[in-house]
């Protein structure tokens, strides 16, 4: 997802206006717009209303039905994931960083907790197009990469944070700057994140549907204890394919599916990582 939004600071440093550019932001939303019209996964009807005003054709593999019901159950699982800890953290401040122009407030809810969502200006520009705040939902201009953001989310406060489609377009380095600010800005921690291996990272470049919007550079994690510091450490790994999810296909797609996009083969190739600080 974040490399559609890397394509748009690209854009503008070149002097493209956003107008030309803007469409970039709304293909992640395809695939939720698509299962949710199917009725598999999730209900996504603010996916369903912005592709139905801004979608346009799509080329390449980004218009993959397979990509779409991938893309679909990802997002359940962190969907899924969030509504736990939100259950068992209830003071907790739940952060989605590098939101793009997904609808995880609306399907989960805030439940009276406050909930940040942040990405770069130009995306939060665009986002308020369609998205209105409230007493407990804040849009936040800011980079991952610099964290400067963190000013204006109250300290020592638990927190939940969902990274999804994000860490693969930082460097090590830079999650771990990421990682440690967020640790030293809350008082306890839990994150989920989706990460592509090393190989995944090493292939990308070849065979990848964000080759289709240019984007090449991405990094890959085999190792998660890697982003351990201090008091942030690894929790567990999780599956982005639960059997529960791929038993709503049918079929021969859920042979293919399940061939292909679960199991220890997809595993090569991206993983989910779940981090606390307690």
């Amino acid at each position: 997802d974040r490399a559609y939004q890397k394509r748009i600071d690209v854009k503008i440093l070149e002097g493209e206006s956003m107008n030309g550019v803007n469409k970039t932001l709304y293909i992640p939303l395809y695939g939720k717009s698509y299962v949710s019209k199917k009725g598999l996964f999730l209900k996504d009807k603010k996916a369903e209303q912005i592709w139905k005003a801004e979608g346009f054709e799509l080329k390449g593999k980004s218009k993959s039905k397979w990509l779409a019901y991938y893309m679909g159950i990802r997002s359940a699982v962190f969907d899924d994931w969030v509504k736990q800890q939100m259950l068992k953290k209830k003071d907790a401040v739940v952060l989605h960083i590098g939101c793009g122009m997904d609808s995880r407030v609306l399907r989960v809810g805030t439940m009276n907790h406050k909930w940040y969502d942040i990405d770069f200006a130009e995306v939060i520009s665009q986002r308020k197009r369609y998205y209105s705040e409230n007493v407990d939902y804040q849009m936040l201009e800011g980079d991952a990469r610099d964290c400067s953001w963190l000013k204006n989310i109250p300290k020592n406060k638990a927190a939940i944070v969902v990274m999804e489609g994000v860490s693969m377009y930082l460097t090590l380095k830079e999650l771990k700057y990421l990682t440690a600010k967020l640790s030293e800005h809350f008082e306890s921690l839990a994150l989920l994140m989706d990460c592509y291996t090393v190989k995944a990272a090493k292939i990308s470049k070849y065979k990848n549907p964000i080759n289709d919007v240019g984007v090449t550079q991405v990094y890959g994690i085999d190792n998660p204890k890697l982003l351990q510091q201090g008091k942030f450490v690894f929790v567990k790994e999780h599956t982005m394919t639960p059997t529960s999810y791929i038993n709503e296909l049918k079929g021969c797609e859920k042979f293919i599916f399940r061939k292909l996009y679960a199991g220890s083969f997809a595993k090569k190739f991206y993983r989910m990582f779940e981090y606390a600080k307690a």
